[in-house]
């Protein structure tokens, strides 16, 4: 029992945690409820600046929800019984790798469903009663249903895959799974801006004229080439602004959602690309994938080694069945328990998100005035109802944006360097 007993350890050590970084953030942003941060009065309104802090208390407390919610779901699947259950109804259902499959569908089909409530309430009560909701209720549902679709579609055979090379690679097998895993992520990479990602979103490309010729010419100045402008249609779904490039060689594209270029003039638009861009000539996506792929090979390594190990089922509430599905067990267990083992690391992981946003910022500066993708920033701070005082140890485990006052002072002190 020493295992279930540092799964329930830990388990309660990383709810308490994030319970405590969460009412850590809603008081801090309370107590800075009443006045805008001097470096933003000029620029945001008190009544701005309070919606900002009670949309983010309101998330945040959505989110502590959510935390003993996901926690109450673990438990149930593990130590009460949930997936033993589940395995007695997949294993007469199917056989061998077969069977394991079933078992992953069904333990994803019923988390899915579970996840709508909390889902369907932030969309339709909290974004809605903040002025960002612009979803119907027939968009959310075929949304879900094609995520489904997709997911079985795109992840059914690499799962199969997966659990193949399980049963028949031999102990070395995770090393393969890695390969095909990685090599996988780099292909739905390539394939989301043409294939996926217009599976949910209409994506048109921008029309000719001065924003258009403006962009091209960044794109010139910074050596990055494209396979196309778009603008994606976010705003059937909210209100809330971005900008992004997806997808790898020849087939990246630049994509901007239609809210935020209807918000943003030609300067701000100038410089929130050149930010984006400043990832990729930081290379930044290449670093990210290193990391991932890492990270990844060291989690398959230990998955190796557990699924071997009789008590990691036991210990967590299965008696696997090693003929049909025992390998589909071994995945389902890991991914549920993992986050709970890993969470402690996160700081280090936004940290180094947040160094990604100073050197993209550093980058824009070099490419646009400074003073662009400050008013850029502030706006969409504004639009986005983004709060401007966060707590700053629950900032260090989940912003993988620096703080507004720290970012804007950082590229004011570019701007003066200039």
């Amino acid at each position: 029992m020493v295992f279930t007993e540092v799964f329930v350890l830990a388990v309660v050590l990383s709810v308490a945690l994030r319970l405590y970084l969460a009412s850590r953030q809603v008081r801090h942003i309370a107590l800075n409820r009443a006045q805008v941060p001097a470096e933003f009065r000029e620029q945001i309104s008190l009544q701005d600046h309070q919606k900002a802090a009670d949309y983010s208390i309101a998330k945040t407390r959505l989110g502590m929800i959510n935390v003993l919610i996901e926690a109450t779901i673990l438990m149930g699947f593990t130590l009460l019984g949930g997936l033993q259950w589940i395995q007695n109804f997949t294993s007469t259902a199917a056989e061998g790798i077969l069977a394991g499959l079933l078992l992953i569908a069904v333990v994803g089909f019923i988390g899915s469903v579970l996840d709508l409530p909390l889902s369907y309430y932030k969309q339709f009560v909290l974004e809605e009663r903040f002025g960002f909701n612009r979803m119907k209720k027939g968009l959310f549902i075929g949304d879900w249903l094609k995520g489904l679709l997709v997911g079985a579609l795109i992840g059914g055979p690499l799962v199969f895959a997966v659990l193949y090379l399980m049963r028949e690679a031999g102990q070395q097998w995770w090393v393969y799974a890695w390969a095909l895993w990685f090599g996988f992520s780099l292909l739905l990479m390539w394939l989301f801006p043409t294939v996926i990602a217009p599976i949910f979103n209409k994506f048109t490309p921008l029309e000719d004229g001065a924003t258009r010729q403006r962009i091209l010419n960044l794109l010139q100045r910074c050596g990055f080439d494209s396979s196309g402008l778009f603008v994606m249609d976010g705003s059937k779904r909210s209100s809330h602004g971005n900008a992004y490039f997806s997808g790898m060689g020849k087939a990246k594209r630049i994509v901007f959602f239609d809210t935020l270029l209807s918000r943003l003039n030609d300067d701000q638009i100038e410089a929130v690309l050149a930010h984006e861009l400043g990832h990729f000539k930081k290379k930044h996506i290449v670093k990210h994938l290193a990391f991932s792929g890492i990270g990844s090979l060291v989690m398959f390594y230990v998955l190796g080694l557990l699924a071997n190990t009789p008590w990691f089922y036991s210990e967590l509430g299965v008696n696997p069945d090693l003929a049909n599905g025992a390998q589909a067990m071994a995945l389902v267990l890991f991914m549920m328990v993992l986050p709970y083992f890993t969470f402690p690391i996160r700081p280090v992981m936004s940290w180094l998100s947040r160094k990604h946003e100073f050197e993209a910022d550093a980058y824009a500066a070099q490419q646009s005035a400074p003073q662009h993708l400050v008013s850029a920033l502030v706006k969409l701070y504004q639009d986005n109802a983004s709060t401007l005082t966060p707590d700053p140890l629950h900032s260090a485990f989940y912003d993988s944006h620096p703080p507004a006052s720290i970012r804007i002072s950082r590229l004011n002190s570019l701007q003066g360097a200039q």
